[in-house]
């Protein structure tokens, strides 16, 4: 199926054969055909898929295409699809809607799952209580498991996951049961005979990323959410913590890249947004590198004398700004997957000189003899641009290693001090390490 197959079969009105083949494909899949379809295509497709297909294919549109289609369906068709639709992906949309669709969308919806809304709304932004889905099964310690396994039969339709089951008692977490072990165990037994107590839980107010790396450490398909009184409100599952990483992960990349993070896409976005989004960091690199323009100022009689030395600048900037990013890169994947924790600075610091020794060691000895081969220099200046490339490799490596550990202690994200930010101190330690030790050994 191709978006020109299926405009072709709405204008030749093959309503029938077209809803058959819909019913075959995925629902990403089918929003990516739809992207440049007009409201009233998009209309006409929505309207022949079924209703659980609709609302799962309402979910994967971004918000453009959301807010036309809407424009085009009736007050009972919005409807259907949001009884369909699971409470945390109806709150995403609502978070992504204009005020006047939010109101329409929310007519749409019965009085208790307004209110459910509205409590997940309250929650703080990119908490666990703000992704979480508040449809779970609920079991008591005391039922059997042919009660429990009738329960899931009945209630289970209507549940994102039915896979893990969790034992409350007055609404308080105290156990777990998968259903394999439910469908291999005797019928009579009870639920507290048979129950996981010892269970991973994450609080309401806790990061939404801190949870999704529980969920991915653990291997889980949902976690539980709790309140501060230990009462159960709802669960995180799997297919959230994916979503939830991969934001996490692309404001990070957009942040490491010195852009500031945006939830549209490439395309979505307007050319003044990204010129607003990249223009700050531009500015402050720009007027950091007044530091190393002064610092070169200061020994331009040095460079008076030997005008070669200017040759090497690039070189040595450039390599510090690779070494230093190399390890702010490694650091901050550690710190994102918990591999990496403020506590160990030291240990990390202590790796990478001993990284940086070998390293500039090698890099040195090659490029001595470069220089000496392409006759840039003789023996005591290849010696001067190792010492400097040894000096300005073991700094890199600290620099990048240190900051962001700093900066996730202090709060603030780590990706932060990625390679513009590490780049420019690395520059201006390279500059100033470079001419200090051409001074000393040249007697400039």
């Amino acid at each position: 199926m191709t978006e020109e197959r299926i405009l072709q079969m709405l204008d030749e009105r093959k309503f029938k054969e077209l809803k058959e083949e819909l019913e075959h494909m995925y629902p990403v899949d089918l929003v990516e055909l739809m992207e440049d379809f007009t409201q009233k295509q998009l209309v006409m497709v929505f309207r022949l898929l079924a209703k659980e297909e609709a609302a799962e294919t309402f979910t994967e549109m971004d918000s453009d295409m959301r807010e036309t289609l809407i424009g085009g369906l009736t007050d009972s068709e919005l409807e259907e699809v949001m009884e369909e639709m699971y409470l945390d992906d109806t709150v995403d949309v609502l978070e992504e809607m204009p005020a006047n669709v939010v109101d329409r969308l929310l007519m749409a919806t019965d009085e208790e799952t307004r209110q459910q809304i509205n409590q997940l709304l309250q929650y703080p932004e990119d908490s666990a209580g703000s992704v979480m889905n508040v449809d779970y099964i609920a079991l008591r310690k005391e039922m059997t498991v042919a009660e429990s396994i009738l329960k899931i039969r009945q209630v289970g339709i209507n549940k994102e996951t039915i896979y893990t089951c969790y034992v409350t008692e007055k609404r308080k977490l105290i156990g777990m049961v998968d259903v394999k072990e439910l469908l291999t165990t005797s019928e009579s037994k009870t639920i507290e005979e048979i129950m996981d107590t010892n269970v991973l839980y994450a609080h309401t107010t806790d990061d939404q990323e801190e949870v999704a790396q529980i969920i991915n450490k653990y291997g889980l398909i949902a976690l539980p959410i709790v309140d501060h009184e230990m009462c159960m409100v709802g669960i995180v599952t799997v297919d959230d913590a994916m979503d939830v990483l991969q934001e996490e992960t692309t404001e990070d990349i957009s942040i490491m890249a010195g852009v500031s993070p945006s939830d549209d896409s490439y395309f979505e976005t307007t050319v003044l947004e990204h010129v607003k989004s990249r223009l700050p960091w531009l500015l402050f690199l720009m007027l950091s590198a007044t530091v190393t323009q002064m610092i070169m100022n200061h020994y331009e009689s040095a460079l008076a004398v030997m005008p070669q030395l200017a040759g090497f600048i690039p070189m040595l900037t450039g390599t510090g700004g690779n070494c230093g990013s190399q390890s702010s890169t490694l650091v901050i994947r550690g710190i994102s997957v918990g591999e990496i924790e403020f506590g160990d600075l030291f240990r990390v610091i202590f790796k990478e000189i001993r990284v940086a020794i070998l390293i500039s060691l090698i890099l040195s000895v090659v490029n001595g003899i470069r220089i000496i081969v392409m006759g840039q220099g003789d023996a005591l200046v290849a010696l001067t641009i190792g010492l400097t490339m040894a000096c300005t490799i073991v700094i890199a490596k600290v620099v990048g290693c240190t900051l962001p550990l700093v900066a996730e202690k202090i709060g603030l994200d780590p990706a932060i001090m990625a390679t513009p930010l590490i780049s420019t101190l690395v520059d201006i330690s390279t500059i100033s390490v470079y001419f200090a030790i051409v001074s000393a050994v040249f007697s400039l």
